[in-house]
């Protein structure tokens, strides 16, 4: 994630503050020192480092604070609470028209921030919604991306209205907002035409879209690995046009972050969703206290439910769970589990999200839980006989040379998987621990691979 940089170094700011029995208030200065250098590190913006810098030093340097049983723990507490503040504080929704009112929103952007891919995006969101989408294409520049928003809309299964490259896009917009009535669409989402920098003309012909039609959310889309760009490209677009809100894209990317948390502070629009990969499922509603959690290093067990619920064949989860706590899982169960871990966007997606597991800790599972080698992997395991991929248990040497046989692998491979097997196996014996034993039950449903 984005943020992996500036979660290690907060982390252990933090832990070198826990150990602490007493903080002084030098301890506090002297960390938070290092806190506004990480964040600058991380490109979020200086007036917005220094105000937040300045807001948690006020608040713990108290007394209540400084007495306290676990000084260190509030002073974490403190930035938690800031952090949560400087990004939003509440979630905030796309406001949409009641029942078969049409809300027009206009997707607006430069371009390659990932405007027409998040278009598609929301469109399938607002269909899980029990709402119906109608997707609009107003880039008459990029034929391309006509032709990207047919197939993206084909496959979230919501229609796409298009006129070609030919006409203006207002008239387009005019045309889509008819069709969407007609239809008994009630959203109507506008992809509009990025430029590679912000110009006149480009805000000239977003105006003209909206003189046309009464746009309801102005949302604009930027690329989160663009930094401070991000938020001078954000107050633009406010100043030019009028922003209702944001969707930040690329965050799962090698980035720093800054933008996230800066935009908010900087433009008073709010983030509603980030882009945490390619896939068109891959787009978050944005929770500003889950985020803060995440950078913090205190997991984001609600997110990882809910993806859980959306992708997980529920039946396949529990038959998992019950072998899980019986001890029969085998390797079957672990190209099963493997399966289900990829639709919920990998092993290392998943583990970011849990509490208290460091990033040295991810590297090391990510390193024995190597997706890309999971075709070899399959060779191996298939090469066992059914005994043998239900009880690990009996492989021993001859049986691992003989696998090694059939798979066309060195027997050091085949070594170092039933190794993998048993690691993975006992951190999905930890897993429940980290997420509340037996409190990890969240609306009815249980997590997968027995977590």
């Amino acid at each position: 994630m984005a943020f992996d940089s500036l979660s290690e170094k907060l982390q252990n700011i933090f832990k070198s503050l826990r150990s602490k029995g007493l903080l002084t208030e030098e301890d506090v200065k002297t960390a938070l020192k290092e806190v506004k250098l990480a964040l600058l590190e991380a490109d979020v913006n200086f007036k917005v480092v220094r105000q937040f810098v300045k807001a948690v030093q006020e608040r713990a340097v108290g007394q209540d604070v400084m007495n306290g049983l676990n000084p260190g723990q509030m002073v974490v507490k403190i930035v938690n609470e800031e952090m949560v503040s400087l990004m939003g504080s509440e979630t905030t929704e796309i406001a949409l028209r009641p029942g078969g009112e049409v809300t027009v929103i206009m997707m607006v952007g430069l371009q390659g921030a990932g405007k027409t891919t998040t278009a598609a995006k929301i469109a399938g969101k607002m269909k899980q919604k029990g709402r119906k989408p109608l997707l609009a294409a107003c880039d008459v520049y990029r034929p391309a991306a006509i032709r990207q928003l047919q197939v993206n809309g084909e496959k979230q299964g919501v229609e796409v209205f298009s006129m070609g490259d030919k006409h203006k896009p207002a008239n387009i917009a005019k045309a889509a907002l008819e069709h969407a009535r007609a239809a008994g669409c009630n959203v109507l989402i506008l992809d509009t035409a990025g430029r590679l920098h912000i110009d006149e003309e480009m805000m000239a012909e977003l105006q003209e879209i909206k003189g046309e039609v009464e746009v309801g959310q102005t949302i604009l889309v930027v690329d989160a690995m663009t930094g401070q760009d991000a938020v001078n490209v954000a107050t633009s677009f406010e100043e030019k046009i009028g922003v209702d809100g944001v969707v930040l894209t690329k965050l799962d990317g090698d980035t720093r972050g800054g933008a996230a948390l800066s935009i908010r502070a900087v433009t008073g629009k709010p983030i509603l969703y980030v882009g945490m990969g390619e896939k068109l499922s891959d787009l978050e509603q944005f929770y500003p206290d889950r985020m803060a959690n995440r950078i913090l290093g205190m997991g984001d067990v609600l997110t990882l439910i809910e993806k859980a619920q959306e992708t997980i064949d529920e039946e396949k989860a529990r038959e998992l769970e019950q072998k899980m706590a019986k001890a029969e899982f085998g390797f079957d169960d672990y190209l099963e589990s493997m399966a289900q871990m990829n639709k919920m966007g990998g092993i290392s997606s998943m583990l970011k999200m849990m509490p208290g597991i460091s990033s040295s800790q991810i590297e090391e599972i990510e390193n024995a839980m190597d997706e890309k080698r999971m075709a070899r992997i399959e060779g191996i395991i298939y090469s066992m006989t059914p005994q043998e991929r239900a009880k690990p248990s009996i492989l021993n040497p001859s049986r691992k040379r003989r696998i090694a046989r059939g798979a066309g692998v060195d027997i050091s491979e085949v070594n170092r998987l039933v190794k993998q097997f048993e690691q993975s196996r006992k951190m999905m014996k930890q897993l429940p621990n980290l997420m509340g034993g037996k409190g990890r039950r969240r609306g009815g449903f249980k997590l997968p691979f027995g977590l």
